[in-house]
Parts: structure tokens; C-alpha cells; sequence
């Protein structure tokens, strides 16, 4: 059905529409704060739980997602997930009271989840190991672009924020049919051995010597995940409590975003191209200068820079760790050792914006937010660059492909 040399473009550009979509979807919530606010009668902490109910949902669908397409394929798994977040996001719009919204909240999440495994899988497998990283970059760039778009929509929405999620229920929707029509499922996946009943998860995470590097791709996931939704979520709210206006966050929150895609393309072909131990340590750096800025900038100029280097350095860590994931693990268990990277990760998404609701409760402000963030990016960076030593020490390692061209 599909030429072999048309099937890595087209499963990379479908796996780039639907990250669009759920960048948007991912970041509705976050730019539809003010509306959900005022509707709900919610206040700080009850909106951190409207944030933190979606990446709960994230944590068993992201698990579950990947171990499910280890077993009966990368696009079927994709395929009902999208369903599943577009019939939720639509669900949002119309909650008729908190109960109902945190309930479609968490469904929307566990659609959301599940996808994402699915796409880099996808896009791993579709191209051969030395254009990994950037396969997946341009995939995972999607995701901050519906993020823009989501901020630009609600710029326009006005008061009407229901058309946020309106908006990104059906696009999800309409998505389907193309996808069954045109996404080839994963080659390598149709080629492989499946999984038996004897391989456990516990053996495919961390047999054949893979103890230290699942532990420590969890733990870099953990932390920079719980800066990454901090930032996505708190941001227009931080910065209006800063005495920006509403158009002034919209502008910063767009910026963040389109940076976000700037990093996340950059991050993989640089990961491709360049010693990934001098990335590492650029982006991570970069990110606490960022959040540093983030808190002592003062007018619009200087914090729309700062949040246009905090989306950048935020995406293209992601990123990193989205690329890193996939050669740890043999093709049979590959989903299912990313999804569960994913699932851990999304502790910290779900201890982030709850941890700022409560450092807003108690006063601290959107600094304190900030300052709070920065120890665990420097523990996610230790981790990352611990998995790169594992790598490059570890002869005729799958990972080895990461150090090809540096």
C-alpha cells in the first residue's frame, strides 16, 4: 500500500499532526484558566487539580498505551487514543459542574497519554538509528506549535473558552479517518517476535543489564516533566499575578511555545550531529537561566525573551529524553519501556502544577514557584548524562547510535 521509501515521510507527517493536536489539547486547560476560573468558581488549588486530573489520566494511559502496542501494534493503540482525547476534550466544554470537569479532564489525559509512546515509537522505528533523533524532533516540534495555537485561540476567544476545547475535540476527530486511511503501522513491529506471557514488564525494563539506565531515564523524566507542566499550566497565571495583562501572558505563553518547537528540532538534530554530553549540558543550563530570568524579568521585552529561552531549553530537554528512550529497549518491549519512561515522568507533571498551587497558597509568589524548580533540573541532568556514559561505555550498545556522529 505504501512504497518503502514513501513510508518514513508519510508515518513522520501524520505522527506531526497528531502531536499538533495534542499540543493543543495538553495546554487547553492551562490558557482556558481564566474562563474555567470564573465558570467553576475555582480557586488556586482547586485549578491546580484541573490541570493535575489530565496528567494523572496521563500516567496509566501513557503505561498502558505503550504496553498495549507491544502487543497488537503501534497504530491501533494511536488510532483509539486519539478517539479517546477528542471525545473528552469536547466533553470539557460542556461540564456542567467540577465533578464533571475533573472527570473529562482525566479521560482527555488518559487519550492524551496513551498516544505518546505511540508517536515516538512510530517514528523511531520509521527511519534507520542515525535519523532517530531528528525523526522525532520533528515529530515531538508538533507538540509546542498546538500549544501556540492553543494560546492564539484563546487570545481571539475572548471570553468564550469553551471553543478552546470545541476546537480541540473535533480536529482529534477528524483526524481518525486519515490516519486508518494513510498511517502505515511500524515495520519493525510487524517483523518482531511478540512478547510472550513469560516476558514480564519487569524483565523487559530491566533485563539484560537495563537496571541503572531505566532508573536513571525515570528520574530525568520525573524532574524535568515536573518543570516542563509547572511552566505549561502556571504560566498565564503567573504572569498576570506579575501585573502583566491578559494579551501581555497571551503573547508570552505563544513565545514559550514557539521556542518549544525551535528546541525540540534543534535537540534532536543536534543530538544527531553533536557530542549529546555538550547538549545535555547546554540545555539544561540554559533552562536554569531561563527560569532565572523568568523571575527577574521586568517589562514585556525582557519576559517575553525569557519565556521564549524557557520554551526552548523546556522542549529540547523533552526532547532529549523523548530520543533517549526508544534504542534502550529491543523493538518486542520497545513501547512498553517508553511508555512506562513516560508514565513515571508524569508523576512529576502531576506533582508540578499541584507543588506551584500550593507555593502560590502560601504566599511565596511566582519566584517562589520558580526557585523551587531548580534543584531537580540539575538531578535530571546528572541522570541524563549518566545514561550517555552507560552508552558510550557499553561496546556495540543500542544506545551507541547517539554517539555515531559526535
Amino acid at each position: 500500500m505504501h512504497s518503502s521509501s514513501r513510508r518514513p515521510t508519510l508515518t513522520i507527517a501524520l505522527c506531526f499532526a497528531v502531536a499538533l493536536i495534542e499540543g493543543f489539547d495538553l495546554q487547553s486547560a492551562g490558557t482556558a484558566a481564566a474562563g474555567l476560573r470564573q465558570r467553576f468558581e475555582l480557586d488556586a488549588m482547586m485549578l491546580g487539580w484541573v490541570f493535575s486530573s489530565s496528567i494523572i489520566g496521563l500516567l496509566p494511559g501513557a503505561f498502558f498505551g505503550g504496553w498495549l502496542a507491544d502487543r497488537i501494534g503501534r497504530k491501533k493503540v494511536l488510532v483509539a487514543a486519539v478517539i479517546l482525547f477528542g471525545v473528552f476534550s469536547l466533553w470539557t466544554a460542556f461540564a456542567g459542574n467540577y465533578g464533571q470537569l475533573l472527570l473529562a479532564r482525566f479521560m482527555t489525559g488518559l487519550g492524551l497519554g496513551a498516544a505518546l509512546p505511540n508517536l515516538i515509537a512510530l517514528c523511531a522505528e520509521a527511519v534507520g538509528e542515525r535519523r532517530r533523533s531528528t525523526a522525532i524532533s520533528i515529530m515531538y516540534s508538533g507538540v509546542p506549535l498546538g500549544g501556540a495555537l492553543a494560546a492564539l485561540v484563546a487570545m481571539f476567544a475572548h471570553d468564550q473558552w469553551e471553543l478552546t476545547f470545541i476546537i480541540g475535540g473535533l480536529a482529534p476527530l477528524l483526524a481518525v479517518p486519515l490516519m486508518l486511511m494513510l498511517l502505515p503501522e511500524s515495520r519493525a513491529f510487524q517483523l518482531t517476535t511478540r512478547p510472550d506471557e513469560r516476558l514480564s514488564t519487569a524483565t523487559a525494563l530491566f533485563g539484560e543489564g537495563r537496571v541503572s539506565a531505566t532508573l536513571m531515564l525515570w528520574l530525568s523524566y520525573f524532574f524535568t516533566l515536573t518543570v516542563m507542566y509547572m511552566l505549561l499550566n502556571w504560566l498565564p497565571s503567573l504572569l498576570l499575578d506579575q501585573g502583566f495583562s491578559k494579551s501581555d501572558a497571551g503573547l508570552v505563553q505563544m513565545l514559550f511555545n514557539v521556542g518549544g518547537a525551535i528546541g525540540s528540532l534543534l535537540g534532536g538534530v543536534l543530538l544527531d550531529r553533536v557530542n549529546p554530553v555538550r547538549v545535555v549540558l547546554c540545555i539544561y543550563g540554559g533552562l536554569l537561566a531561563a527560569l532565572a530570568g523568568l523571575g527577574l524579568a521586568v517589562g514585556v521585552i525582557a519576559m517575553a525573551i525569557a519565556g521564549f529561552a524557557a520554551g526552548l531549553f523546556a522542549l529540547a530537554a523533552q526532547l532529549v529524553l523523548y530520543a533517549l528512550a526508544p534504542p534502550l529497549y529491543p523493538t518486542a518491549v520497545r513501547a512498553t519501556g517508553v511508555g512506562a519512561a513516560v508514565a513515571i515522568g508524569r508523576l512529576g507533571s502531576v506533582s508540578g502544577p499541584l507543588a506551584a498551587g500550593q507555593i502560590l497558597a502560601a504566599g511565596a509568589g511566582s519566584t517562589g514557584v520558580l526557585l523551587a524548580a531548580s534543584p531537580g533540573l540539575v538531578v535530571a541532568a546528572l541522570a541524563v548524562l549518566h545514561i550517555l556514559r552507560r552508552a558510550r561505555s557499553v561496546s556495540g550498545s543500542q544506545v551507541s547510535a547517539h554517539n555515531g556522529n559526535a
